[in-house]
C-alpha cells in the first residue's frame, strides 16, 4: 500500500485464455501480508486462521480469496510461503504476488519458490490461483527515488515469470502487476501495460492530500482515480486491488479515520463493487493483531480474530 492510488496490469500480449480468464467475475478477497507489525513471520496456522475468518464475516460473504505480496516466507531466502498449504487447507483462492525490486536476485528467489509451490504442491495449489502480480509499486517507488525498477527491468521480470510458467499448470494464469495510474499514464511507462493481461487499481482517498479527500469527497477521489484506470485499460479488465479507510490514525488533510467514516466508505465503495461484479481485494482484514499500526485499516481491532468484533457493519 502506498499514499496514492495505484493501478494492477496485466499483458496484451497473453494468449486468448489468459485473456478471458482475467475478466472481470465478482472476486472478493483480502491483502495479507507475509509478516506481523512485530516482524513475526506469518505460519500456516495464522494464514489459515486469517483466511477462514475472512470466509464467515457477518453482515457479508464470499470473501474466498487472498491477495499476496510475495511467494517468498518471511526471513528465509526462497521457502514457499506458508499462505500457500493454508490456502490449500482452506480453500481459499490466491492472487499471487512477486516481490521483485531491491537487487536482480529478488526476481530469481521469487520465481524460485513459485516454481518450488508448483512442484510439491501440484495441482491443489494451481487449481486455487487466479492470477499472478509481478511486483508491486516499483514504477512508483523508482521514480520516487526509492527502491523500485524502471520500466525496462519490470518488463524484464514479467518475461521472466511468463518463462518460468510456460509448460506448467500456471501457464494460462494472467500475469500483471500493482502500481500506480499515474505511473502508467507517464509515456515513459506504458510499454508495461503491453506486457501485462489486466490492471489493477489501488485507490486510497485517504491519502490524497493535494485533493478534497474528506469522507464525503471519498467517492469523488476513489472513481475519478478508478475511471482513469478504465479509460487506461482499454478493453482490458481492472480490479481494485487494494482500498480501504482507516479506522483510527492521524488526520490526513480533511480525511478523518474513525470507525464511523470506514463505514460509511464501505458502504460506498465495497458495495457500490460488489454490485458492480468488480473483483475486489479491500484493505484489509485485520492490520493490529500484534501491536498496534497507525494508521489502522483493518475490519478486526488488535487481538484474537475469533473473538473481537468487527469496527464496523459490513452489510450492504
Amino acid at each position: 500500500m502506498r499514499f496514492t492510488t495505484s493501478v494492477l496490469g496485466l499483458a496484451a500480449t497473453a494468449s486468448t485464455a489468459a485473456a478471458v480468464s482475467a475478466a472481470n467475475s465478482g472476486i472478493k478477497g483480502f491483502n495479507y501480508g507475509a509478516f506481523f507489525l512485530n516482524q513475526a513471520a506469518k505460519q500456516q496456522a495464522d494464514f489459515a486462521y486469517e483466511f477462514n475468518r475472512a470466509k464467515s464475516l457477518p453482515g457479508t460473504s464470499g470473501w474466498t480469496n487472498a491477495r499476496l505480496y510475495s511467494m517468498i516466507q518471511w526471513g528465509t531466502a526462497s521457502d514457499v510461503i506458508s499462505a500457500i498449504p493454508a490456502a490449500i487447507e482452506t480453500q481459499t483462492s490466491l492472487l499471487l504476488g512477486l516481490w521483485v525490486s531491491g537487487s536482480d536476485q529478488a526476481i530469481t528467489n521469487e520465481i524460485a519458490a513459485l516454481k518450488a509451490a508448483i512442484s510439491q504442491y501440484g495441482a491443489s495449489f494451481t487449481n486455487l490461483v487466479t492470477g499472478i502480480s509481478v511486483g508491486s509499486e516499483d514504477l512508483y517507488r523508482d521514480a520516487s527515488g526509492e527502491i523500485g525498477l524502471p520500466a525496462a527491468k519490470l518488463i524484464d521480470c514479467i518475461s521472466q515469470v511468463r518463462s518460468a510458467v510456460a509448460g506448467t499448470a500456471l501457464a494460462g494464469v494472467p500475469i500483471g502487476h500493482v502500481d500506480t495510474y499515474d505511473s502508467f499514464l507517464n509515456g515513459t511507462n506504458r510499454a508495461v501495460i503491453d506486457n501485462i493481461d489486466w490492471l489493477g487499481f489501488d485507490g486510497y482517498p485517504y491519502w490524497e492530500l493535494t485533493k478534497p479527500n474528506s469522507i464525503g469527497d471519498a467517492h469523488e477521489r476513489f472513481y475519478d482515480g478508478f475511471n482513469k484506470t478504465l479509460a487506461l485499460a482499454g478493453s482490458k479488465p481492472v480490479y481494485v486491488t487494494e482500498t480501504g479507510w482507516p479506522v483510527s490514525g492521524d488526520t490526513v488533510g480533511a480525511a478523518v479515520p474513525s470507525k464511523e467514516n470506514a463505514r460509511i466508505y464501505w458502504e460506498d465503495i465495497a458495495c457500490s463493487l460488489i454490485r458492480s461484479g468488480v473483483n475486489l481485494y479491500w484493505y484489509d482484514l485485520q492490520e493490529s493483531q500484534w501491536g498496534t499500526a497507525s494508521p489502522d485499516f483493518g475490519i478486526y481491532p488488535a487481538g484474537d480474530l475469533g473473538s473481537v468484533t468487527a469496527n464496523y457493519d459490513l452489510s450492504c
